[in-house]
C-alpha cells in the first residue's frame, strides 16, 4: 500500500521538532530504533498510509519507515516525528512494594532507559531474581547494587526516584541533587513545608531543612508548573491523595466549609510496606479489618498543610485509617459541612471544572461511590459524591490503588512533567 501511494509524490517532508527529541531531518542509522520510541501524527493521513506506517512502527522495521519519510501526497505536507529521548534513570530502594510498581512501570516506558536499581539485601541480583513477573522483560537482568550515591551518580542517571522509608529518603537528597540528578521522593521526607510540623508528626529534627523546603509537593493536579521545574520533588502519599484530589477544589470554591472535616480511609496491607510485621501476618489481615494510628497518623500533617493552603485558612481534620485485608487499595469517604447556599450542582460544576484535564481522575458522578476493584493496579482516582439534605453535609468518595497513584504511578507522572514527555506516557495501566 506503501508504494501504490508513491506515485503521489509531491516533494519531501518537513519536521517539526521537540526539544526532547533528536534533531533529525530523517531516521539516522546510527540512532537506535525501538518500536514504542517513534511518535507520528496520523490525522491527516489515508487510511493506507496510517496502516502501513503502524505496521512499519511495530516491527521496527527502519527501511520501510526510511521510505515512508521521503514521501509526501497531496494529504498533507508535513508529519511530526518525534524519536523520543530516554532519560536514564535509577531506583533506589527498588525492592519493596512500591518499588515493584514502580519498576513495573519504568520497565515498561518508552522514555526510559533504567541504569540503577539498588537494595542492600539484594545487591548482586537480577531484577527478575526477586521479581520473576519481569524475566524476559528488556532490561529485567539488571542487578540490584548497594545505596551509595556516588556509584548511583556513576551510573549517568539523570533522575532518581527514592522508595525508601522515611528518614532515611533525606540522607539521599542532597547529595543526588547536588550531582545534578532530579529526585522524585516517593517517602514523606520532602512533602511538608515547615520543619516544625515535620518533627512534630514524625518525631525528629528534619536533616536538610533547605532542601526540603525546595521540594515541590509532586501532586500533578494541583502543582504541574512547579513540578516542570523542580529539581526535587516530594511525592504525595497514598491517603493524602485520596483526600486532597476531592477536597481541594471544593476548599478553593468554598463550597465546603473548613472547619468539622472527617474523613474515614480503609488501605490494602502492603501500604505497610514489604516487611516481616506480626500485625501484618495473613492470619492477623484476613477476614479482619481494623482501625490504626489514631489519633494522630502522620500522612495528617500533609493533608492539612494541602487543605490549609487552598482554603486560605487553617484546616484541622478527624482522620481515622483503617487495614483492610486486601493487597492493594485505598478507599475514603470524607464529610464536610457545605457552605450556605452551596448545591449539589454546584458540587459537580467545580469538580468537573477543576478534573476536566486531568487524564487520571474520574469522576463518578453525584451518588456513585468509588470501588477499589476498578482502580487496583491502575493510575486512577475515582470520585463520587452525594449530599446528605438532612445534616446538609457532603459526602465525598475515592478510591485509588495505593502503591501506584499512591505512590509509584504519581511520581512517574511527575517526572513524565519534569522531563517533558506526555504526562501519560507509561502509566496507561488497566
Amino acid at each position: 500500500m506503501l508504494f501504490a501511494a508513491n506515485e503521489k509524490i509531491k516533494k519531501g517532508l518537513s519536521f517539526q521538532l521537540s526539544p526532547f527529541c533528536y534533531r533529525a531531518s530523517g531516521i539516522r542509522t546510527h540512532d537506535p530504533l525501538h518500536p514504542m520510541q517513534v511518535r507520528y501524527q496520523t490525522a491527516l493521513l489515508p487510511e493506507c498510509l496510517r496502516i502501513c506506517l503502524s505496521c512499519a512502527l511495530l516491527r521496527a522495521d527502519r527501511g520501510i519507515i526510511h521510505e515512508f519519510l521521503q514521501l509526501s501526497t497531496h494529504f498533507f505536507h508535513d508529519i511530526i516525528i518525534f524519536v523520543m529521548k530516554k532519560v536514564k534513570i535509577a531506583v533506589v530502594g527498588a525492592s519493596g512494594y512500591t518499588g515493584q510498581e514502580l519498576l513495573r512501570i519504568l520497565l515498561r516506558h518508552p522514555g526510559v532507559e533504567l541504569v540503577c536499581a539498588t537494595s542492600r539485601q539484594y545487591a548482586g541480583q537480577e531484577l527478575c531474581d526477586l521479581f520473576p513477573r519481569f524475566r524476559h522483560v528488556p532490561g529485567a537482568d539488571l542487578k540490584f547494587t548497594d545505596s551509595d550515591v556516588a556509584a548511583i551518580a556513576a551510573t549517568g542517571a539523570e533522575a532518581a526516584f527514592l522508595a525508601l522509608p522515611h528518614g532515611v529518603s533525606a540522607a539521599y537528597g542532597r547529595g543526588l541533587v547536588e550531582a545534578g540528578i532530579r529526585v522524585i521522593d516517593l517517602s514523606a521526607d520532602f512533602r511538608l513545608n515547615d520543619p516544625a510540623v515535620y518533627e512534630e508528626f514524625y518525631g525528629k529534627p528534619h536533616p536538610d531543612v533547605e532542601l526540603m523546603q525546595e521540594a515541590v509537593y509532586g501532586m500533578p493536579e494541583w502543582h504541574r508548573a512547579e513540578i516542570e521545574k523542580a529539581r526535587i520533588v516530594g511525592s504525595p502519599g497514598c491517603y493524602p491523595t485520596s483526600i486532597i484530589l476531592p477536597l481541594v477544589p471544593l476548599l478553593k470554591a468554598g463550597l465546603v466549609k473548613p472547619e468539622d472535616i472527617v474523613v474515614n480511609s480503609g488501605s490494602g496491607v502492603s501500604g505497610a510496606g514489604r516487611k516481616a510485621d506480626v500485625s501484618l501476618l495473613y492470619c492477623e489481615c484476613n477476614e479482619s479489618m481494623r482501625a490504626y494510628g489514631v489519633p494522630r497518623h502522620r500522612h495528617l500533617s500533609e493533608i492539612e498543610q494541602e487543605l490549609s493552603e487552598a482554603a486560605g485558612s487553617k484546616v484541622t481534620i478527624t482522620f481515622t485509617p483503617h487495614l483492610m485485608p486486601v493487597n492493594t487499595g485505598i478507599v475514603t469517604t470524607t464529610v464536610a459541612k457545605l457552605a450556605d447556599g452551596a448545591t449539589a450542582e454546584a458540587v459537580t460544576a467545580c469538580l468537573e471544572q477543576a478534573y476536566a484535564a486531568a487524564p487520571f481522575v474520574r469522576l463518578m458522578g453525584l451518588n456513585k461511590p468509588a470501588d477499589t476493584k476498578n482502580v487496583t493496579r491502575t493510575n486512577f482516582v475515582d470520585i463520587g459524591w452525594a449530599v446528605d439534605t438532612r445534616t446538609n453535609r457532603l459526602v465525598l468518595m475515592s478510591a485509588e490503588d495505593n502503591v501506584i497513584k499512591g505512590a509509584g504511578g504519581q511520581g512517574v507522572h511527575a517526572f513524565n512533567i519534569m522531563f517533558g514527555f506526555d504526562e501519560t506516557e507509561g502509566l496507561w495501566l488497566i
